[in-house]
């Protein structure tokens, strides 16, 4: 029986050794069911969770490039004060034809990217057409960012994982078969 997490099947982990039995015993079907049963997003797969090094490098962040390039403050990701809504009628300048000067505007005081400030809200019905992996990341991130817990690496069991495919070469008739002969 496969396991599974909340169940979800998501990577090749909780199959343990049937993926391959299925493989060696020639079982088509169960080995395409299982396959079409794991997520579609690659980065869910076991071997995108292993450990990771962390390296010092020098660091180089947004403000130190735009004092080095000379560079104008970032666009704001959202309005921070409603009055700042009135700013996003710029139709009149469209209608008088008058381009250029609502590009220099933009320039000189660039509008805000969005209206809501909530910069991880993504509508419902984009998340609806989304896979049942990423729906379900998405509510488990959305639960989870308060806590910290959901960017936490997960462990790789590297002797676990060896020994689950000796276990199923060995197992293998054609393993069996080769060392009869």
């Amino acid at each position: 029986m496969v396991e599974v997490e909340n169940n979800v099947l998501v990577h090749e982990l909780q199959l343990g050794t049937q993926l391959s039995q299925s493989v060696h015993s020639g079982r088509r079907a169960d080995f395409a069911l299982m396959l079409a049963m794991l997520s579609d997003d690659v980065r869910e797969h076991s071997q995108f969770h292993l450990p990771h090094t962390e390296t010092t490098e020098n660091e180089i962040n947004d403000k130190k490039l735009r004092q080095r390039f000379q560079l104008p403050e970032p666009a704001p990701l959202a309005v921070q004060d409603p009055q700042e809504i009135a700013k996003y009628n710029q139709a009149k300048l469209v209608l008088e034809k008058r381009l250029a000067d609502l590009h220099l505007q933009n320039i000189l005081s660039p509008l805000p990217l969005s209206i809501r400030d909530d910069a991880s809200y993504i509508e419902s019905e984009i998340i609806e057409n989304t896979s049942i992996h990423c729906q379900r990341r998405y509510k488990k991130q959305s639960d989870k960012d308060k806590e910290g817990l959901f960017n936490k690496v997960a462990q790789f069991n590297a002797k676990a994982w060896l020994s689950g495919i000796e276990k199923s070469l060995l197992d293998s008739p054609m393993v069996t078969s080769h060392s009869s002969a």
